[in-house]
């Protein structure tokens, strides 16, 4: 949760650096790219090696190297050489990083608790992150950028170095796996859990909409500094209002996500969120006013979290537990493939048609989602029910 609150700091903080650099809609745009890119080249083999690995090290390695990485580039930054090429490397190599921590972490979870309790771990787990991270975040971010635009990324790398000794300091058993076949190799694992995902009749149309809705994401995320301080006019200060009340949503909604799964089903609850989330979306493109953004992104946080709550646990739960890793790596490297596209596309929406229309391109690619996802939601069960085959195979911790 420490490190949530560092990269908070460095989420808001490198597109506002980013605006100071160049005014080119698509070259801001760009840094947001760059932010997801490798996982498309890393992300198979992230999740490979962290069904291999002892996930706990892993996490506390990657940390380590990313304070280390952080703390250089606020160093730079420190002297006057910030530069875009400067800010686009950073976002590729955190990011790449990333591709083994997310999925160790999301591996290393179900040998904790058990499988009945995965969607309240998760709940917690998220909320937590987000009271630690994107709340104080929004307001500390102008605070620092006073000191200069070094601070909040001297802050980002502590943040990072005190997760890896906190990591590395727990006493957890690894999780029991079963001996590889010999002759086993990344590629054919790799191959095995794409597998996985494309026979799983509920994960497989989930994927697809959560793919459009990155795409949608990477459009608003890369232009929102564009939005906000351009078509609204309402500055820094703005930008991190509306981060702030994001991050409040994101708290509100990881107070309803089980709420919700339980009354409707995951699947279901992925429907609900979508379609609130298309009007919040239409709402901030469509309104020209400060109280329409801070609406549509309490709104836009909230039902966000609904879903990344359920769609982390339905993956989680149907998947078998040697094979989490790989799974979910081909899940988010599937479904993040369209961010870097949708980012540029977004860039290239505010070059032409204004402001607000990546906001609009966003709302129209979340209406798509949702009806992508009208499959999972016909066969979905209740949260409480035995799942079928695609989560039977699961050996419980």
């Amino acid at each position: 949760m420490i490190s949530r609150f560092g990269d908070a700091l460095r989420t808001t903080a490198l597109p506002l650096l980013a605006v100071r650099l160049t005014d080119d809609p698509v070259v801001i745009a760009s840094v947001t790219a760059c932010g997801y890119l490798p996982w498309l080249l890393f992300g198979l083999l992230g999740g490979a090696v962290a069904d291999r690995v002892d996930q706990r090290r892993a996490m506390w390695a990657v940390d380590t190297a990313r304070g280390v990485l952080v703390a250089a580039f606020a160093l730079v930054v420190g002297r006057g050489h910030a530069s875009v090429p400067l800010l686009l490397s950073l976002a590729f190599l955190l990011t790449a990083l990333q591709t083994l921590f997310d999925n160790a972490s999301t591996a290393l979870l179900p040998s904790l608790v058990d499988a009945r309790a995965l969607g309240g771990a998760n709940a917690r787990l998220m909320t937590g992150q987000q009271l630690a991270g994107g709340l104080p975040a929004g307001p500390v971010v102008p605070l620092l950028i006073g000191l200069g635009a070094w601070a909040p990324f001297a802050a980002d790398a502590g943040t990072y170095l005190l997760a890896a000794a906190l990591v590395a300091s727990l006493r957890v058993r690894p999780p029991a796996r079963e001996p590889r076949p010999a002759g086993s190799t990344l590629r054919a694992e790799i191959a095995e859990g794409l597998r996985q995902l494309r026979r799983d009749r509920v994960l497989r149309p989930v994927c697809l909409a959560t793919l459009l809705c990155n795409i949608g994401m990477g459009a608003l995320i890369a232009t929102l500094v564009l939005h906000v301080t351009r078509w609204l006019r309402v500055g820094d200060t703005g930008f991190a209002a509306a981060m702030t009340v994001y991050a409040l949503g994101s708290l509100a909604g990881g107070l309803l996500a089980q709420r919700i799964a339980h009354r409707v089903g995951r699947a279901r609850a992925l429907l609900l969120a979508g379609t609130v989330q298309t009007a919040s979306l239409l709402l901030m493109g469509a309104v020209q006013h400060l109280a329409a953004l801070l609406a549509g992104m309490l709104l836009l946080g909230s039902m966000g979290m609904v879903w990344n709550v359920n769609q982390t646990t339905l993956m989680q739960q149907r998947s078998p537990a040697s094979m989490v890793g790989r799974v979910s790596a081909a899940f988010r490297t599937a479904s993040t493939a369209g961010a870097p596209a949708g980012a540029l596309l977004g860039g290239a929406a505010a070059q032409h048609f204004g402001l607000n229309a990546p906001a609009l391109l966003a709302a129209l690619l979340f209406a798509l989602a949702v009806a992508a996802l009208i499959p999972a939601g016909r066969a979905d069960v209740s949260v409480g029910a035995p799942h079928d085959d695609a989560a039977t195979t699961r050996v419980a911790p």
